[in-house]
């Protein structure tokens, strides 16, 4: 069975051609327990996300934040698996009929097997995978089953990447590029900065993939910043903080479809 890499493509195609950035939300897996984060990826899809990145938890995330790390560790210790992590992208794609692609460190997959893995993500539906810490110059064996599997590989790319470095991460990646807007770990912050543009255009300057910002988007205005000069937003920690900061289940479920929504508007935004 083949991926969904082309959904994702035509997604984000679709979006530029409203004029407008996509929404991409990430949230881990098994969190706050199987069945409650694939009901959040449900909400945030249904709120207005275009996209969403499953997190497959690790207990040694290099990209991470402490909100992130928090609701990791409550997966961790509640027992998911890789198996969860599939199961959360199969219902979730099933149930809204949008991209869902898991964002994963490379040791899970490497200890998993690199065409089972790839083969079970294509079969539950799945659109790709984000590897943040997989050189791209030992990414061979990865790129190989991917692509036959209907699979993207998106990398990150940061301030720090020179031109040379990012045209050779950009002419090995698909589906579209992630543009980390500023050195550090996730989390949500004051402002996005200048970094970040200045990061899309040199990115932009090696390829014709989609440019998607993350890092530090938490709300409705610095979502539409964003939207002026990427193709993408991806909103990772405010998501899971509003989860965290939630009384119980049916609140955790209502603040993330809510922050969706505003979200939503705000790559919408022109102006």
């Amino acid at each position: 069975m083949s991926g969904n890499i082309r959904l994702l493509s035509d997604t984000l195609a679709a979006a530029k051609a409203e004029g407008r950035t996509a929404l991409i939300a990430y949230l881990p897996a098994g969190f706050p327990t199987v069945d409650g984060g694939i009901a959040a990826i449900k909400a945030v899809l249904d709120g207005g996300a275009d996209i969403v990145e499953v997190g497959l938890p690790h207990s040694d995330p290099v990209l991470d934040g402490p909100v992130i790390q928090t609701a990791d560790d409550i997966a961790l210790r509640g027992g998911v698996r890789i198996a969860d992590v599939l199961r959360t992208v199969r219902e979730a794609h099933g149930a809204t009929g949008k991209p869902v692609l898991v964002m994963t460190y490379w040791n899970p997959i490497d200890r998993y097997g690199v065409e089972r893995f790839t083969a079970e993500l294509a079969e539950a539906g799945g659109a790709g995978c984000i590897l943040p810490d997989l050189p791209v110059q030992e990414s061979a064996l990865w790129r190989e089953h991917a692509e036959k599997h209907g699979l993207a590989t998106v990398f990150v790319v940061a301030p720090s990447s020179r031109d040379g470095r990012l045209a050779e991460i950009t002419a090995a990646g698909s589906g579209f590029v992630y543009a980390a807007s500023l050195m550090g770990v996730t989390g949500t912050r004051e402002s996005v900065g200048t970094q970040a543009q200045d990061l899309v255009r040199r990115t932009r300057a090696t390829t014709d993939l989609p440019v998607c910002v993350g890092l530090g988007v938490s709300d409705a205005a610095q979502a539409a910043e964003v939207a002026g000069f990427a193709d993408g937003v991806i909103v990772g920690s405010a998501f899971v903080k509003r989860m965290l900061d939630a009384e119980d289940e049916a609140a955790a479920l209502q603040a993330v479809r809510t922050l969706a929504g505003e979200l939503a508007e705000g790559v919408r935004r022109t102006g």
